[in-house]
């Protein structure tokens, strides 16, 4: 219970007064959020379901404001507090660094930056947020091979050291912009069992970086050590594993050329909370830590560029129906079958591909709708008993392949109904557009752990 009266200057959680408080100001913040310039939304302290509720109660239907029905998240930080306690105990040597591209959420960073974590950053931006936050540069990796010639002079007059690269002209720019920077020569693994296979686009062949090692001694450049990247959403634990092996082939190699490395960078590609069957985060780090302290001595420092393993399962998604459209050819069987093969009716809501479900093309996610509201009866994480048939779910844009779930189960839902996405976090805001006028979703904080207020 909590008095979430408007915080501008200040990150903290607020000692409980009355719940009803919550509604009243959210009914007030819906009519003021675009008159104020909150540069630190407040955390509340109540859970995810009291969190929907209030800002649902808070909704006015006669209130004139055509935005005040929007979609919006619910972020739990405590959440990305227990995955951080999660990985310093299973992977104790292998310091996190957030890769912020995932989820450049403030909220995110700024407690992530109070824990002590460093940020995988791949542009002049993600750094200069980062630098904001009054984070050291040494706590920043510059983590594209590929560089702006601009980009790397910010890194240098900003003291950012540590970057990578994986061709030969890379090294050539560093060392007219950067060349006191400490390299990190990122090499080319076995990415063909994850989502997003980054070795399309970046990682030196293991049969080229001999040659690029001898051109940056060359160049006089200092190479530190050497990272990799298993691929976005890996799903095979053993390529961690594999990558740290050719890792090793190359700090070996690296000596050939008077080169003593003691960093490596085992990337990204961990696996959020809720996975739990298949590829989970315990299989990981079962396999990465032991082959990690097997071949490299205390004296070389280990990162890790984790992403959606912090913030995957941190937010939820609260979308309205806002149309529904009966598809006339099914409308016989609709009515004579529990379930259709075919989707019965086409359901509209206020997010889309355009928006948070960007995450559905580019990260390949599969986004399953659940019944947050119907006949308005709060039906969160419960079992409508209801008969369901399929429907296909479709974002709020004039684009066809505006499509977020193409056939699932639901009850009959109306106009002004709620749908509820869980495991928002990852690949969602980060690329959301305003694509045809629509605003992004809102987000609100909680924390289900009290220690978070204790980091602000």
């Amino acid at each position: 219970m909590i008095d979430i009266s408007l915080q501008q200057d200040q990150f903290e959680v607020v000692p409980a007064l009355v719940q009803p408080t919550l509604v009243e100001v959210l009914k007030s913040r819906v009519k003021a959020e675009m008159a104020l310039d909150v540069a630190l939304p407040q955390v509340h302290t109540l859970p995810i379901d009291q969190m929907l509720q209030a800002r649902l109660a808070s909704f006015d239907p006669e209130m004139e404001d055509a935005e005040a029905d929007n979609a919006f998240y619910i972020a739990d930080l405590g959440e990305v507090y227990r995955q951080h306690l999660r990985w310093k105990a299973l992977l104790p040597r292998i310091e996190p660094f957030f890769a912020m591209k995932c989820n450049p959420d403030p909220m995110v960073m700024r407690l992530l930056a109070s824990l002590g974590a460093g940020f995988d950053c791949a542009s002049k931006n993600e750094i200069q947020s980062v630098l904001n936050m009054g984070v050291d540069p040494s706590r920043i990796i510059y983590a594209n091979p590929c560089k702006q010639n601009s980009f790397v002079k910010y890194a240098y007059t900003n003291n950012v050291r540590m970057m990578t690269f994986d061709n030969a002209e890379e090294l050539h720019k560093i060392k007219r912009f950067h060349p006191e920077a400490q390299l990190v020569l990122r090499i080319l693994t076995d990415d063909s069992k994850s989502l997003c296979k980054l070795g399309l686009k970046f990682g030196a062949p293991l049969d080229t970086t001999g040659f690029l090692l001898a051109t940056a001694q060359e160049l006089g450049l200092n190479v530190i050590g050497v990272s990799f990247h298993v691929g976005s959403g890996c799903f095979d634990a053993n390529a961690f594993g594999e990558a740290v092996i050719r890792a090793r082939r190359v700090f070996d190699q690296a000596q050939e050329y008077g080169y003593e490395f003691n960093f490596l960078d085992v990337g990204g590609g961990f696996p959020s909370a809720h996975v739990t069957e298949g590829i989970t985060f315990e299989k990981v780090a079962t396999i990465l830590g032991p082959t990690v302290n097997a071949l490299f001595g205390p004296e070389v420092r280990v990162i890790a560029e984790p992403g959606r393993y912090y913030v995957g399962s941190a937010f939820t998604l609260a979308t309205q129906v806002i149309a529904r459209r009966t598809i006339v050819r099914d409308l016989a069987e609709a009515f004579t079958a529990e379930q259709s093969h075919n989707p019965s009716h086409m359901y509209y809501i206020n997010d889309g591909m355009y928006g948070s479900f960007n995450c559905i093309m580019f990260d390949h996610q599969v986004c399953e709708p659940k019944v947050l509201v119907k006949d308005n009866a709060f039906t969160y994480k419960q079992v409508v008993a209801e008969p369901h048939g399929y429907a296909s779910v479709w974002g709020p844009t004039c684009d066809s392949i505006d499509c977020i779930s193409p056939k699932s189960s639901l009850p009959l839902m109306e106009t002004g109904d709620w749908l509820y996405f869980e495991n928002m976090g990852a690949y969602t805001i980060t690329a959301a557009s305003q694509f045809n006028g629509f605003r992004k979703s809102e987000i609100l904080y909680t924390t289900s752990e009290q220690e978070v207020s204790l980091h602000f």
